[in-house]
């Protein structure tokens, strides 16, 4: 990976480790909120490579009530390149972990789920319209992840392998 002032201005801002951090963030916490336990890091890589691609996030926006299988059984498409997507984006989300963790917004638990420590993020989502989506989006996705609670299952439904 480049070092951060050799890399492209887009990929400085969009993959910037805060907002990627504060991405995974959401994903974590709507986790939490379903499934009333920390998220399995396994399932935290996904959270970037679901809610930073337009299309997918557009699917997932449509079909908020749905469950996680159903959405994915209607919109096949989301499985094109999300292996590849997910390993693309890998060293940022490590990035972002290395952020939150630096920050002491993360905490690992001895099974290597990831929970989010209390008043470290806002609630109140903010930003520019696509921001504002990818938060929400990052959230529903980790909710969406909470009622199916199981980790082969979603890998199973994306077709990748964890």
């Amino acid at each position: 990976m480049k070092t951060w002032n050799k890399r492209p201005r887009e990929i400085r801002t969009l993959f910037n480790p805060a907002f990627c951090g504060l991405l995974i963030a959401r994903g974590i916490e709507g986790f939490y909120e379903t499934a009333k336990r920390p998220m399995p890091f396994s399932l935290t890589l996904l959270i970037l490579p679901l809610c930073l691609h337009k299309q997918t996030r557009n699917i997932f926006k449509l079909g908020k009530a749905s469950y996680f299988t159903k959405t994915m059984q209607k919109h096949p498409e989301i499985r094109v390149d999300l292996a590849k997507r997910a390993r693309n984006l890998f060293p940022y989300a490590m990035e972002a972990f290395a952020y939150l963790t630096s920050y002491g917004v993360v905490t690992v638990d001895i099974s290597g789920s990831i929970s989010i420590n209390e008043n470290t993020v806002r609630k109140l989502i903010k930003g520019t319209q696509d921001v504002k989506e990818c938060q929400t989006i990052a959230r529903l996705v980790g909710r969406k992840f909470g009622q199916l609670n199981n980790r082969v299952t979603i890998y199973a439904t994306l077709g990748i392998r964890p």
